[in-house]
Formats: structure tokens, sequence, C-alpha cells
């Protein structure tokens, strides 16, 4: 693989709209992909997995999820941008964040540019 994967939910508009987000703002050169698209056997990844969490595949096949990943992404960044991937790494952040990145999960139908749809399991989406 000659580049890092972030891969995220892209049936889910609240998740959209972070990739986007990432896209636009945050300097990566990471591919940022919905795991719909993505060839998950490649990447050693189950859409069980993916439905979880985004999802981080490195070059050096080093696999992180949720938070983690995210903090991966970040540490992949311009330098403004890998001190929050720094801070989320930090273990009291670390572990407070799980919490909190399962409840944006639980609720991301709630959460700006979210839509119904996000609240449906991803099993009985259209």
């Amino acid at each position: 693989m000659e580049r890092s994967t972030f891969v995220y939910d892209g049936d889910c508009a609240f998740c959209t709209r972070c990739a986007e987000f990432i896209e636009r703002r945050i300097p990566t050169s990471a591919r940022v992909l919905p795991w719909q698209f993505a060839d998950l056997a490649a990447l050693g990844l189950t859409e069980a997995e993916c439905e979880q969490a985004v999802q981080w595949v490195g070059v050096d096949g080093v696999r992180a999820a949720g938070p983690d990943a995210i903090a991966r992404l970040l540490g992949d960044s311009g330098p403004l941008w890998r001190i929050p991937g720094a801070i989320l790494r930090f273990p009291p952040v670390r572990a407070a964040a799980w919490p909190a990145y399962r409840w944006v999960a639980r609720n991301r139908h709630r959460m700006p540019g979210g839509t119904a749809a996000c609240a449906v399991p991803a099993a009985h989406r259209d």
C-alpha cells in the first residue's frame, strides 16, 4: 500500500460532512474514503469493523479504530494538526475519547449535518 487510508461511513451524512472537512482543512497524505467504496479485503477490514467506527490503515500496516484512528490521521497531517493528534493519544485523554466517540456515534443523527438516516442501523439502510 502506497498511502495510509482513513475509512468512514459514507451512508452517514454527519460522517460524510466530517470527511469533507478533513479533505478541505486537514493536510494529510492519507486517502479518505467511505468504506462502501473501499476494497476492505485489501485493507484487512470487515464491514462490521467499519460499521462500528472509523478506521485507519497505515502504510506501515498499523490499524486503528475510532478516536485512535482520528489521532493517527491527525498525526499524519500538518504541524498544527499533529498537536491535537498527540493530545488524543495521551492516555487520560484517550481513555475519555472512547466513551465520547461512542456517544457521538450513537447520536450522530442529532449532530450538525446529521440526518435521520444516520440513526438507521446500517443493515437496514437502502
